[in-house]
């Protein structure tokens, strides 16, 4: 293992950089990041209305296989990028050393969408997170009331907990990062073996490629509307696979870098689309029976009451449904803590992101937050310049029109859009990069020569699922709950009425980054940032990793 590390910090060297932090983190360590950021019982469990809302069982089961399929070619091409190039920095690094010229302005643009890509993870799971834990309270306490308020304070809550937890050291996110990767699958075989066993009455199996309901989004007609919902569905598993470069931003603290990050980054993907399958069909199987009365059921667990007015929690509802309060607690449980898991591995591998792009002076007060703890050798100012960028997002939240059962989807949608185009964006610079880029030098971890067919396959999905994720979800100011709504009339007695602002803000939000990205580039950034800098000579490098040795082991500079 020494020989390895030696390796490691070596190659690390010639790339111009020490090593600053913590290189000891495993193969298993590496792949629980990516596969905890992943995590099926977050996207899986919190997205699992947007499925059920649009092409129903049918696009849940066959969305896990399509875009596990894609997501694994870009993944695919983007590990054999991080082969060559093992940095914290991962993605604007790889666009700076692959771009033939104007490498500054390539990392520029591919660093700060990865950024606004990963704000937006830590915003969306922890607000997820949170709305789960509303509900799971709830069903101890039905006095709880399910607020904008009360679920952002539960958030800013978890966002401090995740921040704290990664201020402390590598080694407990290690550990967390460990244990996560045997929650999530031990706790999928359990919700997935209570939900095909235990309940009666309900769908079964044999429901996996039924459709929903027809009107719950409000979009009715043909063959187009058909596709057009069925293609809204795949974001179900297209927002949960997401988030897997966080393997390339701990490259650093890896052993054997060059061959297990990228090996982690392609396990992440297909063991997870293969285990949120399994989870989803037994979800599926849960559902009510079809007909007049079964339907009307299913739209109420997709959009609640005026109790439990969160889309999100269409997944806990449908649990506590085909289960019961008591024994859903259970499932919920293991749900909520597998969300947990994800937001701390979220803000772990932002950190590394903020402290690698500052190192080159990209960010604002870059001095500031490339700073390492030197006792933990962890970048703590990182960790919390991300918390609190993901408490402002969160905060849009507090802004709600309307009064009814999914009001707050406007702006979870959002965060769930900035999160996987912001980071698909930066996923797709480098792989073009690298195709268009004959001199390229493989690493140790290649596509033996399929990288062609792979990255411009991963570059054309790319481009498909970022128009899905800024069209619109819902008809717009369509009746979401009440008299006028058949399915929702059978659902409630409710005779509450709500028109919902189903504008998409996720397209006029990543337009405005877009522009205040170039904007600064163009008036400010392109004077003075020229890309990844190179920290000192071979013996200036050695002196920086001496003096941080020497304080974490209590000896004297």
């Amino acid at each position: 293992m020494a020989e390895t590390v030696d390796e490691d910090r070596d190659h690390l060297h010639s790339m111009g950089y020490a090593q600053e932090l913590h290189r000891g983190m495993s193969t298993f360590s590496n792949f629980a990041i990516s596969f905890s950021i992943i995590s099926i019982l977050a996207g899986g469990m919190t997205s699992f209305w947007l499925g059920m809302a649009t092409g129903g069982p049918r696009v849940i089961t066959l969305g896990w296989i399509v875009v596990g399929c894609f997501a694994l070619l870009v993944g695919m091409a983007m590990g054999e990028i991080c082969s060559a190039y093992p940095t914290a920095g991962g993605l604007y690094y790889w666009s700076a050393k692959l771009a033939k010229r104007n490498g500054a302005r390539w990392a520029w643009f591919t660093g700060y969408f990865n950024l606004i890509g990963q704000i937006g993870v830590i915003a969306s799971v922890d607000y997820a997170l949170a709305i789960f834990t509303g509900y799971f309270i709830r069903m101890f306490d039905d006095t709880f009331k399910l607020t904008s308020w009360n679920i952002f304070a539960i958030f800013v809550g978890y966002l401090i907990v995740h921040g704290l937890l990664n201020t402390f050291s590598i080694k407990l996110v290690k550990w967390f990062g460990d244990i996560s990767v045997w929650w999530h699958v031990v706790g999928v075989v359990i919700i997935a073996s209570v939900l095909f066993i235990a309940p009666s009455n309900t769908r079964g199996i044999g429901g996996a490629f039924d459709q929903s309901p027809e009107g719950l989004t409000g979009w009715k007609g043909g063959l187009f509307i058909t596709i057009y919902l069925f293609s809204l569905g795949l974001l179900l598993a297209q927002y949960t696979i997401t988030g897997f470069d966080a393997s390339a931003h701990v490259s650093e603290e890896t052993v054997g870098a060059r061959t297990e990050a990228p090996k982690a980054i392609v396990r992440s993907i297909y063991i997870s689309a293969i285990a949120a399958l399994v989870m989803n069909l037994a979800m599926i199987s849960a559902l009510p029976k079809k007909g007049k009365e079964g339907d009307a059921v299913y739209g109420g667990i997709v959009f609640g009451d005026a109790k439990d007015p969160f889309l999100v929690n269409a997944a806990p509802r449908l649990i506590s449904h085909a289960l019961g309060t008591g024994s859903a607690k259970l499932l919920v449980f293991i749900a909520l803590m597998g969300q947990f898991f994800c937001g701390l591995a979220s803000v772990t591998a932002n950190s590394r992101m903020i402290y690698a792009f500052s190192r080159d002076g990209a960010l604002p007060g870059s001095k500031h937050w490339h700073k390492i703890n030197k006792k933990t050798r962890t970048p703590t100012n990182s960790v919390w310049l991300g918390v609190s960028l993901s408490a402002l997002v969160g905060a849009t939240s507090l802004y709600v029109r309307g009064e009814g059962a999914g009001r707050y989807s406007t702006a979870f949608f959002a965060m769930t859009g900035i999160c996987v185009i912001g980071l698909y964006i930066a996923y797709a610079i480098p792989i073009y990069l690298r195709l268009t880029n004959p001199d390229f030098q493989v690493g140790p971890w290649n596509l033996k020569g399929r990288h062609k067919i792979v990255g411009w396959t991963a570059l054309v999905w790319i481009a498909l699922i970022t128009v899905l994720f800024v069209a619109p979800l819902f008809w717009p100011f369509w009746p979401i709950w009440g008299s006028g709504n058949e399915i929702q009339a059978l659902a409630t007695e409710s005779d509450h009425f709500f028109r919902q602002n189903n504008f998409n803000f996720t397209g006029p939000l990543i337009l405005l980054a877009a522009l205040f990205v170039f904007g600064y580039w163009h008036f400010s950034g392109k004077k003075w940032f020229t890309g990844p800098k190179v920290q000192g000579t071979h013996e200036e490098l050695l002196a920086i990793e001496r003096e941080l040795d020497a304080v974490e082991h209590g000896r004297a500079v």
